[in-house]
């Protein structure tokens, strides 16, 4: 297992399982994002540049059944719905802004299009910093 701090390691409590898909995919936000920080609260990491433009969590969006081994949920704000049945949850929480959930639990799915749409949620939450909204996924 690679080397972690103690908050990310106590955040997977429960889900020693996930721990690596996590850290490979903290490292890809990480890389393409230099200036990008985390925060870890009970129930969410959060990366910020700074405004959120993801989040990593346990939230069941699935039925306990439908959920792979070592999943995990990364959730991401764009301007519209992903039209993808990778997405687990799609919400529209105010109008122009969608939050999308969706379940990972192999590195294999840490893929371009997975990438491509971080980029767009990171780009969306850069445009929503200049105007001054929210600061929510």
């Amino acid at each position: 297992m690679p080397e972690t701090d103690l908050a990310t390691f106590l955040f997977f409590e429960g889900h020693r399982d996930a721990l690596d898909l996590y850290l490979t995919l903290e490292n890809r936000l990480t890389t393409s994002f230099p200036d990008v920080t985390r925060s870890i609260q009970k129930t969410q990491i959060t990366f910020r540049n700074p405004r959120v433009f993801a989040c990593v969590s346990f939230a069941r969006v699935r039925r306990k059944a439908e959920l792979p081994p070592g999943w995990l949920v990364l959730t991401l704000g764009l301007p519209s719905p992903l039209p993808s049945p990778r997405v687990a949850v799609s919400v529209e929480v105010r109008p122009g802004r969608w939050t999308h959930h969706i379940v990972l639990s192999t590195p294999e799915e840490l893929d371009s299009e997975l990438m491509d749409w971080v980029q767009a949620s990171y780009a969306f939450a850069q445009k929503h910093l200049r105007s001054g909204s929210s600061r929510r996924p």
